[in-house]
């Protein structure tokens, strides 16, 4: 794959996570608006295994896809560049799919909101929609993207986890009414922290504010130091997101 710029992959290399402020009101993030579990993930309706099922990994750490949709270049590109980060961070690679590949994922820029299936599914073409918008902005931020792609290799939100408990208060009071299934969290026998521990600084957290009714917070930082600025970004992997995908596809060590 080509490399596009030392920048940001640089960036990504050293799980740097700049400060962002958080967002006020995210009812219209297209994360959200999707309709799916959580707002992005697409699910089979008869299971909800999580990381610990390894039959939802990608075979040979390699992920298939094709572009359904005839991107310009500029966006084509961006969502190469995705793929490039999480590449550069693991032993993760992608494949451009032909007409001999079974499975793989089906890549859209579909109205909608941006959503992914989660992890491998053996099911042909599988979901993987970012819709139309300006570079930078909204589904087309590439920390939006590596997130979707993080859905794609199996991972599930980081305020689902187990321990989620004890670092978030989700105060329901706050969120919009039939969305408080968006908050579930999951047992440690579905999804694996791979001993990384909480991460307010996680490419895959919601901001404090997501399906908030109010404009009041829905996820209630427990350390407000650790979470400030942080919780919710999508400027890039963190060390943890670098260091789960690499655990969980059992990458060599780099040195």
């Amino acid at each position: 794959m080509k490399v596009f710029g030392s920048l940001i992959i640089c960036t990504v290399l050293l799980g740097f996570v700049f400060a962002l402020p958080m967002i006020s009101r995210v009812e219209t993030d297209p994360e959200l608006t999707a309709g799916f579990v959580e707002g992005d993930m697409v699910l089979d309706t008869n299971t909800r295994n999580g990381l610990r099922d390894e039959v939802y990994q990608w075979p040979n750490n390699t992920v298939f896809y094709k572009f359904h949709t005839q991107f310009d270049s500029a966006h084509h590109n961006h969502i190469l560049r995705g793929m490039e980060i999480l590449e550069s961070v693991s032993c993760i690679r992608f494949q451009e799919a032909d007409e001999n590949t079974p499975h793989f994922v089906n890549i859209t820029g579909m109205d909608g909101g941006c959503y992914s299936s989660v992890g491998y599914r053996r099911t042909g073409a599988q979901n993987y929609n970012l819709q139309l918008y300006p570079l930078d902005q909204d589904c087309f931020r590439l920390g939006t993207i590596v997130h979707e792609f993080l859905h794609t290799l199996g991972f599930y939100h980081m305020q689902s986890s187990a321990n989620r408990d004890e670092y978030v208060f989700i105060n329901e009071t706050n969120i919009q009414d039939g969305k408080l299934h968006n908050f579930n969290k999951y047992d440690e026998t579905v999804v694996d922290d791979f001993d990384e521990g909480y991460d307010y600084g996680s490419v895959l957290h919601y901001s404090a504010y997501a399906f908030s009714a109010n404009g009041e917070m829905t996820i209630v930082p427990l350390l407000e130091e650790e979470a400030a600025g942080i919780m919710g970004q999508r400027r890039g992997m963190s060390k943890s997101d670098i260091s789960r995908l690499n655990l969980m596809y059992r990458c060599p060590v780099k040195v």
